[in-house]
């Protein structure tokens, strides 16, 4: 086994996700408040102003996530690696072509990943422009009637459609995107526990992250051949 994710980063994930449900199955019900699936959730708080209550609490838990992983961004050596690491290049354009092509079966290869896939990139980019949009806006909705003595109501419109909105594409963007890659995938159904352990198998990082193995067997032979010199 490879250790892949640190303990700081699995709590980091476990915040977010615990955060991120907690909004969802708040926030939905207030979008669609006719559907009847919204009344029973609603219902099932104990009513809207308790509902209110846990979407603040959920919000809460964001900010707290958004301001703990930038603090772990810079602060730590693992977590600037990683933010480096993620940045898209023109490779992970030219993997997203050759994956489809695999998948259409114009090539007999998958590309060669290193650590972070281009799938892996498009998940923690969309969630950190996700997290930029929700606080921001959600900041002028939680603080309304400090908001209107400083702005014009437009802008609290704005701040309503872009919160709304937004909700609604990472709640689809979770469910068919993230939900397939990590659980619904023929390769991981039912799913994988690695954001509980951090670990990932030999094979799994041979078959996913071919790149990031040869790397890092080349570090360990480089490491056994110094000490042999010793």
């Amino acid at each position: 086994m490879f250790q892949r994710f640190n303990r700081n980063f699995r709590f980091q994930h476990i915040v977010m996700f615990t955060s991120v449900i907690l909004l969802i199955i708040t926030g939905m019900p207030i979008k669609f408040p006719n559907f009847i699936l919204s009344r029973f959730v609603i219902n099932l708080w104990g009513g809207i102003h308790n509902s209110t209550i846990v979407h603040r609490i959920g919000a809460g838990m964001l900010i707290y996530f958004m301001v703990h992983h930038l603090l772990y961004t810079i602060l730590s050596r693992d977590g600037r690696r990683d933010f480096v690491l993620l940045i898209p290049t023109p490779k992970d354009f030219r993997d997203a072509v050759q994956n489809i092509r695999y998948f259409l079966g114009k090539v007999g290869e998958k590309p060669r990943f290193g650590r972070f896939s281009y799938i892996e990139k498009f998940d923690y980019w969309a969630v950190y422009w996700g997290c930029i949009i929700m606080i921001g806006s959600g900041a002028f909705l939680w603080g309304e009637s400090i908001a209107m003595k400083y702005f014009p109501k437009f802008v609290l419109d704005i701040a309503h459609e872009m919160h709304s909105d937004e909700a609604l594409l990472a709640t689809l963007a979770i469910v068919i995107w993230h939900f397939y890659n990590v659980h619904f995938n023929p390769d991981r159904f039912p799913g994988t526990l690695m954001w509980w352990h951090g670990r990932i198998s030999e094979h799994e990082i041979k078959e996913e992250h071919p790149l990031e193995y040869e790397e890092i067997m080349a570090r360990r032979a480089k490491q056994a051949a110094e000490v042999a010199r010793q």
